[in-house]
């Protein structure tokens, strides 16, 4: 069984969560509930239900952090859905500290895998907890925004990085 909320009112726009016993599956930037209901289930064949109280932790802390007065996350994450490369690649992106930014070539390297930036950029793409697992904070090897899934895309990724203070945006 998966609960779902929204955080409606964010500067970027409404926030869709759900969660699992184990932990955060997904969220979802963005207006309609509906999509967030066909992402969960490309990803797993749980029943869904709404349900605020269950949820409020990460709404709490979704908003916290979206008014600057958050840096990190303190919520527990169902990775079950994830391939083992995309729980690699997931893991060191949520470890690049706020206001700090990596490219998809660092997070290669760092993996041991030197040529296989498009493959992280692939796993980052597919990242299905935007924010909390912060894949706003790598950029391409040239330095410059590539691809962001969540909400208006690209002038989501650059709000999120200016809120963070990141002196590459």
């Amino acid at each position: 069984m998966l609960t779902i909320d929204c955080l409606r009112e964010s500067p970027i726009g409404p926030i869709w969560v759900a969660q699992s016993d184990a932990g955060l599956v997904a969220i979802y930037i963005g207006a309609h509930e509906a999509r967030l209901r066909e992402i969960i289930a490309r990803l797993t064949k749980a029943d869904i239900r709404r349900d605020p109280g269950r949820v409020q932790p990460a709404l709490a802390q979704l908003h916290e952090y979206l008014h600057r007065q958050r840096q990190s996350f303190t919520l527990p994450i169902d990775n079950s859905i994830l391939t083992p490369f995309q729980q690699e690649v997931l893991s060191l992106v949520q470890q690049i500290p706020y206001g700090q930014v990596r490219t998809y070539g660092d997070i290669a390297r760092a993996l041991g895998k030197p040529g296989a930036s498009r493959a992280v950029g692939r796993a980052n793409a597919t990242n299905p907890l935007p924010i909390v697992i912060p894949c706003h904070r790598v950029l391409g090897s040239d330095g410059k925004l590539h691809g962001y899934g969540g909400g208006a895309g690209l002038e989501t990724k650059a709000w999120l990085l200016r809120l963070e203070g990141s002196r590459l945006i």
